[in-house]
Order: C-alpha cells, then sequence, then structure tokens
C-alpha cells in the first residue's frame, strides 16, 4: 500500500517510451527491452564496428549494443544517462550487453575491463564518468575485474560531437596516459565506450593501452552511430 501511495505522487516511468511501469519493472518496460535495436555484432567479427578499425588498431575484437539513430529511443535515452544524470539507465544497459557478450567466445575471456576517462573538471562537472558507469554494470556477468585508474586524461579536450573525423583525432591525440602498467600487463582488456561515432578516442586510447608489453585490446560500446 506505501509502495502504491508513493507512486501516485513520484510515478516511476520507462527512460525510453514514458509509460508507467509494473512493480516487477526496472528502468525499461518490457516492451521497449523487447525492442531494443541490438546489433548483434558480437556475434559476427566482421562487422561494422570492427572495420571502423581496420588499419588503425590492433585489436582483437569490436562490437557495439544497440544502433544509434538520431532522434531516436537510443539517443533519448543515452541523453537522460549522460546529461540528466540517469545513472540506472546505464547500469541496466550495460548488463543487458554483458549477457549478450556472454553468448560469443571472443568475449569471454576478457581479464580486465578499462573505460574510457574523463577528464578530472569534465568528471567533477558531470558527477560521474557513462562509461565507467556501463563498465561497472558489465564486469560481474564477464567475471572482469574493473581497472578505472590505468588509463587517464592528461588533458581536457573540447566536446566531438561536431567534429569531422580528422578533427576528433586531432582533439584527442596525445591525450591519455598509462599508469600502474603492471596492473594490465599480459592481460585482454576490453575498452569501453558509450558511442562509437568516427571512432578517434577509442583508437587514441586502445594506442595508449598497447604501448604495455603484451597487452591485448578488444573494444565495445554501448551505442553505435557510424556510417
Amino acid at each position: 500500500m506505501l509502495h502504491d501511495f508513493i507512486e501516485l505522487f513520484f510515478p516511476v516511468v520507462c527512460e525510453s517510451c514514458g509509460n508507467l511501469l509494473y512493480r516487477n519493472e526496472r528502468t525499461l518496460c518490457t516492451r521497449c527491452r523487447m525492442r531494443l535495436p541490438r546489433t548483434q555484432f558480437h556475434l559476427h567479427p566482421d562487422n561494422p564496428v570492427a572495420a571502423t578499425f581496420w588499419g588503425r588498431i590492433n585489436f582483437q575484437y569490436a562490437t557495439s549494443f544497440l544502433y544509434f539513430a538520431r532522434a531516436g529511443r537510443v539517443q533519448h535515452m543515452m541523453h537522460r544517462f549522460k546529461y540528466k544524470g540517469r545513472r540506472e539507465i546505464g547500469l541496466l544497459l550495460g548488463e543487458l550487453f554483458a549477457r549478450d557478450l556472454r553468448q560469443s567466445d571472443n568475449f569471454r575471456h576478457i581479464d580486465a575491463i578499462v573505460p574510457v576517462p574523463l577528464h578530472w573538471s569534465k568528471q567533477k562537472k558531470r558527477g560521474f564518468n557513462q562509461s565507467e558507469v556501463i563498465a561497472y554494470a558489465m564486469a560481474p556477468t564477464l567475471k572482469s575485474r574493473l581497472e578505472t585508474e590505468v588509463l587517464y586524461r592528461n588533458t581536457a579536450t573540447e566536446t566531438q560531437t561536431k567534429k569531422s573525423r580528422l578533427l576528433r583525432a586531432e582533439n584527442v591525440k596525445g591525450k591519455f596516459s598509462v599508469q600502474y602498467p603492471e596492473r594490465i600487463r599480459g592481460k585482454h582488456l576490453l575498452l569501453i565506450d558509450d558511442i562509437i561515432t568516427t571512432g578517434a578516442t577509442i583508437e587514441a586510447c586502445a594506442q595508449t593501452l598497447l604501448t604495455v608489453d603484451q597487452v591485448k585490446v578488444s573494444i565495445a560500446s554501448l551505442a553505435y552511430a557510424g556510417k
């Protein structure tokens, strides 16, 4: 009764469609969960995300969970997650993503998950690192260690949103460094970002991680906005 009374004043709604959630639903309604635009790239090594990085990075595997379309529901959810502080969206989608990855032998033996870092000034302003939230949700299902300190951003960069591929690459070039390399030496890492568009940020991060001896890097993002 108390639960019903509270919901009269503070209704819990789906973060995708805005409809009221039933008691057994969390963050997304069942209908919206079923309609998530999954890419299934993890089942196909030669997928569009992998093609984005061919010839650019010496990576193992690459994938994204959802297709990202302008003005679509995934964009709506990502905006609420990233800019409105709705961390539960990233936690749920990260958990669902990891469950999918467990279907592929390529992603079952990840030693550590490394989120793309934010500069401390941007993280302080936003309150959290969205990639770290996603990685945190994925780690238990993949039975992998979460490493949030080995990769860090040296310098704050301008937003990448309206930049071309060339300008994005220049914007992040040399902006990342590794600390505590002994934690990842000889390990297979899964590098996590929220959205892959041109792949410039992921490329810069992966190249930095690959400077550590015998490191292998795979790539994953929650959404794929490539052409």
